[in-house]
């Protein structure tokens, strides 16, 4: 957790000097909207088939790896990059025929033209999506090796050619030269891991080797996920498409808003997450329910001690951290001030989203991704109707208050849902003792 938390902290900073340089370039207006929901649906599907896949892949690799050896471990991974390449490019030639349809329903609000924009960027930044799903592919199978100091620094080339071609072209190109420094980004950070992996004796070629029970396994787990992620993905996407029926400048000022949070979410949330999987998956494995039950205790303790005094220090500090970051350029002082109100909602959820984050890897390790396919149908349905409501009350505030809600709601699941499983298995194994006995 050190080790991802520490370079996940240098990723954060140069992330925050991009969306300082993005906030001065293009402040919060029409053409940051049109980018923001350009990239709205491939953002969307890494989400649902790339990180899906990769809480699907891990607990069965890691198995695999610890019962039969590395050779079998590498045939499931072979077979697994078949199977999610030929997934990820089929979605992509998916969504640019289906781009016409669904972009103005996400752009409900834009004019003729702010439409034509956010189509045109969408199909240059809908490269990101293969590029990026198989970098997190790869970066997950090095994260179950306990090898997670590339994979947690990898992601610093995207913000440093964000930040060097915005700065460079960004007079001359507009909006356009963050859509491409994005692909550019993701295909960098990419071959980093293909070389990584290569270092570590991993190939990173595809090669099917048949329907294996292993395979099978982590197709019946993924299912699952992906369903799940489908609803909780399509948060993102409510949230910003009902900004967007709002007045110009909204999806913008939703986003400054929750960048903060963001990136304390990153720092600790990934660290969390990242790092426990692995050790889970190996305690399921085991059979370590005391130790599970202890050690889940244990960061439960230590993330709540440290992420509530931490939000009530983010919450005070919020209208100055804004004003530091943004304001300059073409963003204003009113920009600041609605951003600040935004921000504030937003950090509500810091406690329950890292610590829900917890619980999620938890279940994943126990194979029991049905339980977070419910959750998020929960939370998916919940979010679509505290959008609306507080939408109406406070505008674009409401749909960061309602987020911070949903996170609530969903941590309050996952903790109950995690407990049944340890229980469960517990006095399973103690049953089978027992009898054996």
């Amino acid at each position: 957790m050190l080790i991802v938390g520490g370079l996940g902290l240098a990723v954060t900073i140069f992330s925050a000097l991009k969306e300082i340089v993005i906030a001065h370039q293009f402040g919060a207006g029409d053409n940051l909207d049109a980018f923001l929901i350009a990239y709205l649906v491939p953002a969307f599907a890494i989400n649902v088939v790339a990180r899906s896949f990769n809480a699907a892949l891990i607990p069965t690799y890691t198995e695999v790896r610890e019962q039969e050896g590395k050779e079998a471990a590498q045939r499931l991974f072979s077979s697994c990059i078949v199977w999610s390449s030929g997934l990820l490019i089929a979605f992509s030639i998916l969504l640019a025929a289906a781009s016409p349809y669904i972009l103005p329903i996400l752009g409900s609000g834009f004019n003729r033209e702010k439409l034509a924009l956010t189509h045109k960027l969408f199909l240059i930044v809908l490269p990101t999506l293969p590029l990026t799903g198989m970098f997190l592919t790869w970066s997950a199978v090095l994260n179950a090796r306990e090898r997670f100091a590339l994979a947690a620094f990898a992601p610093v080339l995207t913000p440093i050619v964000v930040i060097s071609l915005v700065l460079i072209l960004g007079e001359k190109w507009g909006v356009y030269a963050f859509a491409v420094a994005l692909v550019i980004g993701a295909a960098l950070e990419s071959s980093v891991m293909i070389i990584a992996l290569m270092k570590e004796g991993i190939s990173p070629v595809p090669r099917w080797h048949g329907m294996s029970p292993s395979l099978r396994q982590v197709r019946n787990q993924y299912m699952p996920m992906v369903a799940g992620g489908l609803m909780m993905g399509s948060t993102g996407l409510v949230d910003k498409s009902l900004a967007a029926m709002l007045k110009p400048g909204s999806v913008s000022v939703l986003n400054y808003g929750s960048k903060i949070t963001a990136v304390f979410v990153s720092i600790v949330a990934m660290a969390v997450s990242t790092a426990v999987l692995p050790q889970f998956s190996r305690m399921v494995v085991a059979g370590l329910w005391t130790n599970l039950g202890c050690t889940i205790k244990t960061y439960t303790r230590l993330i709540f001690s440290i992420t509530i005094p931490l939000t009530f220090i983010l919450i005070l500090l919020s209208n100055s951290l804004v004003r530091l970051l943004f304001q300059k350029g073409a963003f204003t002082a009113s920009d600041t001030l609605q951003v600040a109100l935004v921000q504030n909602l937003y950090i509500l959820q810091l406690p329950f989203y890292v610590c829900g984050m917890l619980y999620v890897r938890l279940i994943s390790a126990f194979k029991a991704n049905h339980i977070l396919m419910w959750g998020t149908a929960i939370s998916f349905v919940l979010n679509i109707g505290l959008d609306w409501l507080f939408m109406k009350w406070l505008g674009v505030p409401g749909i960061a208050l309602s987020t911070s809600m949903v996170y609530l709601v969903s941590f309050c699941y996952l903790w109950r849902m995690s407990l049944q499983l340890l229980r469960g298995n517990a006095l399973n194994s103690s049953s089978a003792q027992v009898i054996g006995k």
